[in-house]
């Protein structure tokens, strides 16, 4: 229990005193403050690529679960040999 507190603590702690970060490179920033000036569409293409970017992961890791859980479902359905 004491282990559980002090861990939960760590945690709070590293959240708490986290520095500022910037999004954005240098060349990324004035790519997109230009892209959304004077009807350009490259604004829009770079959030699409950050909404491509940010559903990957996800859609990987549901594939994932589909697979685990579709395993599992087989080997808990199936009878087992050895009995």
């Amino acid at each position: 229990m004491k282990k559980a507190i002090v861990f939960l603590f760590i945690i709070v702690l590293s959240f708490s005193f986290s520095p500022a970060a910037k999004a954005q490179c240098s060349m990324c920033t004035i790519s997109a403050e230009q892209g959304t000036k004077n009807g350009n569409t490259q604004g829009k293409g770079l959030n699409t690529g950050i909404l491509y970017l940010l559903a990957i992961p996800y859609l990987l890791m549901t594939g994932v679960g589909v697979l685990w859980y579709r395993n599992y479902r087989k080997r808990i359905s199936s009878p087992s040999v050895n009995q």
